[in-house]
C-alpha cells in the first residue's frame, strides 16, 4: 500500500511561510506530479513527505498511520534526486545493492533483488561497470534501481531528468512511465516542465507560492482550468489572453484561446503580421503581432507562412476560456 495524505501541512522558514496549510490525498498506486514555476514550493513539499524537512504544522499520514514525526528511514519511501548520488568507485551492482547491504539483508536476497531491478531497468549488460562508464540516462536508471530494491511504499522523484539532454529526457520519461505501469507503486514526481506533467501523470497538482491552485487529471486541467494561472501554465505553446472589446463579446473580464484553437486563412476575425515562424514538420508555431499583442498559433506543418507575412486568423469561439477580474474561470 502507498496511500499518502497531507492534512493541514504547512512549512515556515523563520517568519516566512513558504507553504500555507494545505490538504492533499494521494491514492495507492497513483502517479502524481507536482508542477509549478521555480520557487513555488514543490520540492519543499516533496521533502516534507520524505521527512527531509520538518513540518511547521499539520499531519502527514502514510497508509493511515501518522508519519509526521517519523525519520525518513522509517517512512517506507524511496527518493530519487536530481543528482544521481552514485558511488563512483562502486560498480552498478554494488551501487544498487548498497541500501540492502546497510540493512544487513542476506546476500542471496540482495543478489536476487539487484538482478531483478537490473532486468526491469535494462541494466543487466552494464551491471559490472562503474558510473563513469555510463551515460547520464543509465546513471539515472541506476539511481532508480537503488530505490526499487528497497521495495518502497512510494517513490519520490525530485526533478530527476533535469541534468539530461532533450533526447534522453524523452526516453527516460517513457521509461519511468513504463516502470510505474510495471510496479504499480505510488509515485510522486516533481518537475517544472508541464510537458512532463501532462505526459506522465495520473493526477497533476499545480502549485503557486506554496498553494495548490488545482488538482486533477492532465486533460481536466487542460480543458477545464480553474483559473487564469492554471490556464496559462498548462499547455504548450501557452494560451493567448485578451481583455477589452474581445473579452466583452464573451461577457468576461479576460478571455483565453489555446494556439491550436485559432485557424489561419485568407480571411478571418483578426489580422496580424508574423514575427516568427517555427516549422517543426508536423506543426508550425506562429508568433503573430496583432492589435491585441503577440498571439501564438499552432498551425498545420504544411502551412506556407513565413516571417513578415500578413495573415488572417479566426478563433474557435466554442473553445474560449472566460475569466473574471480576480482571474477565476467563469
Amino acid at each position: 500500500m502507498g496511500q499518502i495524505e497531507l492534512k493541514g501541512v504547512a512549512k515556515r522558514f523563520g517568519d516566512a511561510e513558504v507553504i500555507p496549510p494545505l490538504d492533499l490525498k494521494i491514492e495507492d498506486g497513483e502517479f502524481v506530479v507536482f508542477v509549478g514555476p521555480s520557487g513555488c514550493g514543490k520540492s519543499t513539499l516533496l521533502r516534507l513527505i520524505a521527512g527531509l524537512e520538518d513540518v511547521s504544522g499539520g499531519k502527514i499520514e502514510i497508509d493511515g498511520r501518522d508519519a509526521t514525526a517519523e525519520r525518513p528511514a522509517q517512512r517506507g519511501l524511496a527518493m530519487v534526486f536530481q543528482s544521481y548520488a552514485l558511488y563512483p568507485h562502486m560498480s552498478v551492482r554494488k551501487n544498487i545493492a548498497f541500501p540492502l547491504k546497510m540493512a544487513k539483508v542476506p546476500q542471496a536476497e540482495i543478489d536476487a533483488k539487484v538482478n531483478n531491478a537490473a532486468e526491469i531497468l535494462n541494466l543487466a549488460s552494464y551491471i559490472d561497470r562503474r558510473p563513469g562508464q555510463l551515460s547520464g540516462g543509465q546513471r539515472q536508471r541506476v539511481a532508480i534501481g537503488r530505490a526499487i530494491v528497497r521495495n518502497p511504499q512510494a517513490f519520490l522523484f525530485d526533478e530527476p531528468l533535469s541534468n539530461l539532454d532533450a533526447a534522453l529526457r524523452v526516453n527516460m520519461r517513457l521509461e519511468i512511465t513504463e516502470l510505474h505501469n510495471t510496479l504499480k507503486t505510488t509515485m510522486i514526481y516533481v518537475t517544472h516542465d508541464q510537458v512532463e506533467a501532462m505526459t506522465m501523470a495520473d493526477k497533476i497538482v499545480v502549485l503557486q507560492a506554496g498553494k495548490i491552485e488545482q488538482v486533477g487529471s492532465p486533460l481536466d486541467l487542460y480543458n477545464h482550468p480553474k483559473n487564469r494561472f492554471v490556464a496559462g501554465f498548462i499547455g504548450s505553446p501557452k494560451m493567448n489572453f485578451m481583455t477589452g472589446a474581445e473579452a466583452a463579446k464573451h461577457d468576461a473580464h479576460e478571455i483565453g484561446f489555446r494556439p491550436e484553437h485559432i485557424a489561419v486563412g485568407e480571411t478571418g476575425d483578426w489580422k496580424g503580421k508574423v514575427t516568427v515562424s517555427e516549422h517543426l514538420g508536423s506543426d508550425t508555431f506562429l508568433h503573430v503581432d496583432t492589435e491585441f499583442g503577440i498571439i501564438n498559433v499552432r498551425a498545420n506543418g504544411n502551412v506556407d507562412v513565413h516571417h513578415g507575412d500578413t495573415i488572417w486568423m479566426t478563433p474557435d469561439r466554442s473553445k474560449v476560456h472566460r475569466f473574471d477580474a480576480a482571474g477565476n474561470t467563469l
